[in-house]
């Protein structure tokens, strides 16, 4: 590993200004990179990584240093010396590292206490919450969601095919794997650019994760259908919803974003398809409007986010109880006032992006005693592992 001094800079900049200004860490860098138009690929990819790495390992890395977190440049360095002794590296001869270059990280290491919170790198309350609620789930969750995210692909089978897909993207030099057991997802090695190549401009493929891609099919669809995807944001379940309805219903996507519904307009038009519209939610009447006139209704609710950590590694520390309490106040209004969209006989499907039983399963609780017209028919969960992400569905039937 080659360590020049501008691009170790670089790495310190971005994590003093992203826990400095509380700014999501992926903007920072994004930022850094383009200020830095010298720096070619690997000192790109060098920055990057590092950020990225040491903000997920941030607790660990300040707990081997044995110093409460700083944002003082001097404190930084050595935090950054420290991650690159705990990587294997060594140190290059700058006498900013001189202070942590004799530091016995394995010593260290060996003396680390059983606290998940320090050795996976969570906040303390965060730590604990999620061992009361998920208690059987957290140890493992907690290391699955403390390591770095695959680029997954959905093939659009409405304009492509796996195989040909593989093909594309191996044409572009990029290293692809099929996700086992997830149809159409395809993994990808690295961060390469996606949008200059011919596959991706012509609608073949579209980025999301192989966990995400488990919520349309949840949702017993089938060709015809009247579908309303009431929180679409930009639509990634939107164009997966029209897919497995091979391109035949109508779909309504449903924002209180309205400029996420017209990156959700584009991404239909390259995907080829006439059977979506969008309706931005700016007052109740809106929801009223459409009463009744759904056989799916999908709420893929705001949520805290706590199952992409791995992805947006920055909720690990930007995240709050008082975020988390609005948030959980938001999903059950949501959830209450939306429902009216569905017919009597259709279905509804809560999904979130939560590890959180207060978020999934206890919300569902609360608005089958509110709503006794509607039954629980399924409820799963996918946790995070190598491919996927962590999310929640239930699908519920309303009887009348």
């Amino acid at each position: 590993m080659r360590m020049f001094p501008n691009t170790v800079a670089g790495v310190i900049e971005a994590i003093e200004t992203s826990f400095g200004k509380n700014i999501y860490v992926d903007k920072v860098v994004d930022r850094l990179l383009k200020r830095n138009k010298k720096w070619g690929s690997r000192d790109r990819s060098f920055v990057a990584e590092h950020t990225y790495e040491i903000v997920r390992n941030w607790r660990l890395l300040w707990w081997i240093l044995d110093q409460e977190p700083s944002l003082k440049r001097k404190s930084l360095w050595k935090l950054v010396g420290v991650y690159f002794k705990w990587k294997g590296a060594e140190l290059p001869d700058w006498p900013k590292f001189d202070s942590v270059r004799d530091l016995d990280v394995i010593s260290r290491l060996q003396k680390l206490p059983e606290d998940i919170s320090i050795v996976e790198s969570y906040q303390e309350w965060f730590s604990e919450l999620a061992q009361a609620e998920i208690p059987e789930r957290w140890p493992r969750l907690a290391k699955e969601l403390n390591r770095p995210a695959y680029v997954i692909l959905r093939v659009n089978h409405l304009k492509s095919g796996v195989e040909d897909c593989i093909t594309a993207l191996q044409e572009a030099n990029i290293e692809v794997v099929e996700v086992p057991g997830i149809r159409g997802a395809l993994a990808i090695q690295g961060r390469p650019r996606l949008n200059h190549i011919p596959a991706f401009q012509e609608g073949w493929f579209e980025v999301q994760d192989a966990g995400s891609q488990t919520i349309a099919p949840f949702m017993d669809l089938r060709p015809g259908l009247s579908i309303i995807d009431a929180c679409a944001g930009a639509g990634g379940k939107t164009l997966h919803i029209a897919d497995l309805m091979n391109g035949n219903g109508t779909i309504l996507s449903m924002d209180v974003e309205e400029r996420k519904l017209n990156e959700l307009q584009k991404r239909a038009s390259r995907a080829g398809l006439n059977i979506v519209s969008t309706a931005a939610i700016t007052d109740r009447r809106i929801i009223e409007n459409h009463a009744h006139s759904a056989d799916r209704l999908l709420l893929d609710v705001p949520c805290s986010g706590t199952g992409v950590i791995k992805r947006d590694v920055d909720t690990k520390w930007k995240l709050q109880p008082e975020h988390l309490e609005r948030t959980k106040e938001t999903q059950a209004d949501i959830i209450d006032r939306y429902e009216q969209m569905l017919r009597p006989g259709g279905k509804l499907v809560y999904a979130t992006c939560s590890i959180l039983r207060s978020e999934n399963e206890d919300q569902i609780a609360t608005f089958l005693e509110n709503h006794p017209e509607y039954e629980l028919e399924e409820e799963k969960r996918v946790d995070p592992s190598e491919f996927t992400d962590g999310f929640y569905m239930a699908r519920l039937i309303k009887k009348k």
